[in-house]
């Protein structure tokens, strides 16, 4: 399944590198947090959902979501 940032940067058309570049990092970065092994930082999800227009919360809902 995909994750909503992937699904968010395939809807703008954009490649892994184009979406780090734009947030000032790197393809791996972004390859980490697609495939959920690394949840990026705060201020990192702040770039993201600023970049997008989508809140960081629906974004990386993992993070958040506390429930066992």
């Amino acid at each position: 399944m995909a994750t909503k940032l992937k699904v968010l940067r395939a809807e703008h058309d954009l490649t892994q590198e184009d979406l780090a570049e734009a947030l000032g990092t790197t393809q791996k970065v972004i390859s980490a947090w697609e495939t959920g092994r690394v949840n990026p930082r705060p201020f990192m999800m702040q770039k993201v959902e600023d970049f997008f227009g989508v809140p960081k919360e629906e974004i990386f809902f993992t993070a958040f979501n506390y429930t066992k």
